[in-house]
């Protein structure tokens, strides 16, 4: 059932070994998606940290390689926000010997009103349509080597949510909670639709969600002064970067993760937890009419078609 969590969670000790494995972290250079990096990357796999800015890139690899573990990471520039920026790095990222994880972490959240991708509200763009065709755009890659996984980053504030389809631009009004919360239940249902046609196709690819509780983060930015404080805070009583990038880093290597699953702290209403475990979908996320009008309309949106029938 939605929600029941297994009876033994994950923790960092369970990440296995990951010696000539090859991963890619959008949103890698700070936060939650520095944590996965650098754990991925202690465990022995090459991590690519794809993101926008090349010098806060360089600080977050000499950050993971300032410590006594091994440490093999690249900077591959991406902007989500930028269709042709998004195929530049997957282009980059193709010639690599193998990817082997993908995890879909870069986020924003609470922006001013800005667009984007097909004129959509920055949100949706950047946190959905930018990894529906950057993941698309990798699924042949990903194929490679026996089959690799594919990552989504949600968030609890996917309950309660739906997809506006007619207003996706925000021209009939914007709510910055109601288009983020939109965006994370956009990438909870792509997780799942996406492994639906994976499994259809007879893919070795699998595809799961997760979401890190309510962590510290750099998503607080765009909230004013307030925002440091509320983050500071909430590292301290609730979940810190690492330990929201728990859920993420169970779904990439649990040999027991299963496809389509979506993993979460494993603690009280899944805001924190020093170990995580199957988290809850509402029915929303779980519909699969909704995941393939999302699909349509995601296809439509980027131009770029990963070519997977229905299931």
């Amino acid at each position: 059932m939605p929600g029941v969590s297994p009876a033994v969670p994950f923790s960092y000790s369970d990440i296995p070994e990951l010696g000539g494995k090859t991963a890619i972290v959008t949103g890698a250079n700070t936060g939650i998606g520095l944590e996965i990096a650098r754990a991925l990357a202690r465990k022995g796999a090459r991590v690519l940290l794809a993101c926008r800015d090349a010098d806060k890139a360089a600080a977050a690899q000499a950050d993971i390689g300032s410590g006594p573990e091994r440490a093999d990471t690249g900077f591959l520039p991406l902007d989500l926000a930028n269709i042709a920026s998004v195929r530049d790095a997957a282009e980059k990222a193709a010639k690599e010997d193998r990817i082997d994880i993908l995890v879909n972490n870069a986020g924003i959240m609470f922006p001013p009103l800005g667009h984007a991708t097909a004129g959509c509200e920055m949100q949706f763009a950047v946190n959905h349509l930018g990894h529906f065709a950057f993941t698309s755009l990798l699924l042949d890659k990903l194929s490679q080597d026996g089959g690799g996984r594919v990552v989504t980053q949600s968030s609890i504030a996917h309950k309660g949510a739906d997809i506006d389809f007619d207003n996706l631009d925000a021209e009939q009004g914007y709510a910055k909670g109601e288009f983020y919360g939109q965006s994370k239940l956009a990438n909870l249902l792509f997780a799942k639709e996406l492994d639906r046609r994976l499994v259809a196709a007879g893919s070795s690819v699998r595809s799961m969600a997760c979401h890190p509780g309510i962590a510290q983060t750099d998503l607080t930015r765009h909230m004013g002064p307030l925002g440091g404080v509320f983050g500071s805070f909430v590292g301290l009583v609730l979940n810190s970067a690492a330990h929201g990038a728990l859920p993420a880093l169970q779904a990439a290597t649990d040999p027991e993760a299963e496809g389509g699953e979506y993993y979460g702290p494993y603690g009280f209403r899944e805001m924190s937890g020093k170990r995580s475990g199957r988290a809850y979908a509402t029915k929303t996320a779980r519909d699969p009419e909704l995941a393939k009008r999302l699909w349509d309309k995601s296809i439509e949106l980027t131009g770029i078609d990963p070519e997977l029938a229905p299931a």
